[in-house]
């Protein structure tokens, strides 16, 4: 019997939306904002093509080993941490698109170096099958 923590879930950035708050899961994510203010991260990964779907990490467990490379625009990262919540919102009544936000805990954070963002996505196709 391991008395140890629960093992994180690896998924798609929005694959967030399936899990319930309370999951620790384990994505990637390409960094599109960063609030000083609040300590959040914004990510996103738009992948299937059409997913509407940011994370808002929250860092503040991190701040005293984050590093300003690991929050640039454009950077991709890989996240362990929490859900913490789900919201979904229709964006336009005429479009009838959904927008998602999924708040995160980060345990660990870190630059996904040498990333093939194409055979990352088809690794999901592949355990799918």
């Amino acid at each position: 019997m391991s008395f140890g923590p629960l093992p994180s879930e690896r998924c798609l950035l929005s694959d967030l939306l399936k899990k319930h708050v309370g999951d620790k899961v384990r994505f990637l994510g390409c960094v599109t904002g960063y609030s000083t203010h609040s300590a959040t991260l914004a990510l996103r990964h738009e992948y299937p093509e059409g997913a509407h779907v940011s994370a808002r990490v929250d860092v503040k467990l991190l701040l005293e080993k984050l590093n300003a490379e690991q929050t640039d625009i454009g950077q991709w990262v890989h996240v362990i941490g929490y859900v913490t919540s789900i919201q979904q919102t229709l964006a336009k009544a005429t479009t009838a698109s959904c927008t998602a936000n999924v708040g995160v805990q980060a345990l660990v954070l870190w630059i996904a170096e040498d990333l093939d963002v194409a055979s990352y996505e088809q690794s999901f196709v592949s355990k799918a099958d």
